[in-house]
């Protein structure tokens, strides 16, 4: 079969969304996703197309081990997120849906950087859709602030990329490091949408503000072709061993506290991206396959719980944790899928999860970052508290909120039924992923101490859960918006700032008042000249009245520049 771009078929998918409706527009989106997996099957490792422009030989299509994975996995998410939202009935929605796929893919097998960086723009484009989809004044002002630092990202991309053509003369997307500005400039680019620490609000911010179907399309893609960049561009590179650490744990102080279980798991997604980063920041064999087999588990098992999470919207209207409970009894198939997402994102054995994280925390220890093994595991047991433990419990269970509402409707049951699966099926028979992974794999998950570890730290957890419970020492699901990094310049800036300005404006105050006295005196003085008893009634010489209009003109300067 000759190469065919994947993203070609998928915004192909996108004009026929915009121009048919009904039936044939949901046959032409679910058949898309299926037709290129089977395209991008039988294409062999190394198929390329490229495209002259001017001066430039663009590479559209370049593929390897690494961009076929995330190709793979691309297709997969695609095709869940349509199933799932087959029952939405707006174009907006769909076509931004297929563009935004299709973006994602052509950044993946992007051969050169400057086409990477037109998909990277094009996923910024097309993705805001899904949240101005809402189409309320909060997802609005998301969307504006999110499209505002999507852009950023793509200016320090190309400025990077420019550079390094400027000073190599080659435009080759593989590994840049950061010995040179324009590496820099490319890594932070990349950790913009990374969501590395300082850099991560936007990600929080707009995701729950996204559609019920659009944060399952959002969650797979763009934080995705970030971490494949990175893992192209900067393996080895020891910062995002600590940049890693620091995502996958603060997030877990916020999403404790954070009533919106959507934003909880916004919250867990930076968590899980850590792992990740740290795994490319370690560079060798065993974590970066840790590194690309966690970006693949966690789009399965975070779209899982971003769809369950999705569907309890969509049939209650609401999803403060203060407001659900007692769900389980009228959406006994969403319960149960959503227990299978958390046990999976809690990396229980027998669960995709499992078999991913383990890659990289071994491959943490094997390369003596003790200290970085150490935060990951504590890491590990927030997120069984936040996303395994808070998200099931306080949606489908803790107390009871009266709603009596039934589970969603098929297609969501379906889409989230196929991914629970995958979950499983990965979780037990891990070799399925591996056989996949950039570099050999020679690795076991399920020994003795790889299991016991794992378990042990997940009863523990889970008894701190409980006894934190019964005793009311759980931090209580409040409703209030949690700052985040925003508390700097929303809170801190503001505040050090405040003295300074009202400091200067008293000093101009002060300057005015005295510069208005000179005046009131200066005139009162004139008018006294000028009366019948005045001194200017006598013999007034030249060189005073011209003193005087000297001064005058001094008092207008001076407050012609305060």
């Amino acid at each position: 079969m000759s190469a065919l771009p994947p993203f070609v078929l998928f915004y192909l998918a996108g004009l026929a969304a915009c121009l048919c409706s009904g039936r044939l527009r949901s046959g032409f989106l679910l058949v898309t996703p299926i037709v290129g997996f089977i395209n991008l099957w039988y294409l062999p490792t190394g198929a390329a197309i490229n495209l002259q422009l001017f001066d430039l030989q663009l590479e559209l299509f370049d593929s390897d081990r690494l961009s076929l994975l995330f190709g793979y996995l691309f297709h997969i998410a695609a095709l869940i997120g349509i199933v799932y939202a087959l029952h939405v009935r707006d174009t907006l929605q769909q076509a931004g849906a297929m563009f935004y796929a299709g973006s994602a893919l052509g950044a993946v097998f992007a051969g050169d950087l400057l086409t990477f960086f037109l998909f990277w723009e094009g996923m910024a484009l097309t993705s805001v859709v899904l949240i101005w989809a809402r189409r309320s004044p909060a997802a609005f002002s998301a969307g504006v602030r999110y499209l505002i630092i999507q852009i950023i990202s793509g200016l320090l991309l190309l400025t990077g990329v420019l550079l390094l053509w400027r000073d190599t003369g080659s435009l080759d997307f593989t590994y840049i490091g950061t010995a040179h500005t324009y590496g820099w400039l490319i890594l932070t680019a990349l950790g913009i949408k990374a969501a590395f620490p300082m850099l991560h609000s936007w990600l929080i911010d707009a995701y729950p503000e996204a559609t019920p179907t659009g944060t399952v399309f959002l969650s797979a893609f763009t934080t995705k072709v970030a971490i494949y960049a990175l893992a192209r561009g900067f393996p080895g590179t020891e910062l995002l061993v600590y940049a890693g650490a620091t995502m996958a744990c603060f997030p877990i102080f916020f999403a404790v506290v954070e009533n919106d279980l959507r934003r909880v798991l916004a919250y867990s997604l930076v968590n899980q991206l850590g792992f990740m980063v740290v795994g490319i920041g370690v560079g060798s064999h065993l974590a970066i396959n840790g590194a690309v087999a966690h970006a693949f588990t966690d789009v399965i098992f975070k779209g899982l719980l971003f769809m369950s999470m999705g569907a309890v919207l969509t049939m209650t209207g609401r999803i403060n944790g203060s407001e659900l409970g007692g769900l389980y009894k009228t959406m006994p198939r969403t319960t149960v899928l959503c227990i299978i997402g958390a046990a999976s994102i809690s990396a229980f054995p027998l669960f995709s999860g499992f078999v991913s994280k383990s890659m990289i925390m071994s491959a943490v220890l094997k390369e003596q970052f003790n200290g970085v093994w150490l935060m990951l595991l504590f890491a590990s047991a927030g997120v069984f508290h936040h996303a395994g433990i808070k998200i099931p419990y306080f949606a489908f269970f803790a107390h009871d909120s009266g709603i009596r509402v039934s589970d969603p409707p098929g297609n969501m049951q379906l889409a989230m039924a196929i991914a629970a699966l995958l979950c499983l099926g990965i979780g037990v028979f891990p070799d399925l992923l591996y056989r996949s992974l950039p570099f050999e794999v020679a690795y076991t998950p399920y020994d003795v101490t790889h299991v016991l570890t794992q378990l042990q730290l997940l009863l523990f957890s889970a008894l701190a859960f409980v006894w934190l419970n019964k005793r009311g020492l759980y931090p209580p699901e409040l409703n209030a918006t949690h700052l985040d990094v925003d508390w700097v310049y929303r809170r801190l800036v503001p505040r050090l700032v405040q003295p300074l300005v009202t400091a200067i404006v008293a000093f101009d105050r002060g300057v005015r008042q005295v510069a208005l006295g000179i005046i009131d005196h200066t005139l009162g003085l004139a008018r006294r000249l000028h009366s019948p008893d005045g001194l200017l009634s006598r013999d007034v010489s030249t060189g005073t009245m011209v003193l005087w209009v000297v001064v005058l003109l001094a008092i207008y300067l001076f407050l012609s520049f305060t």
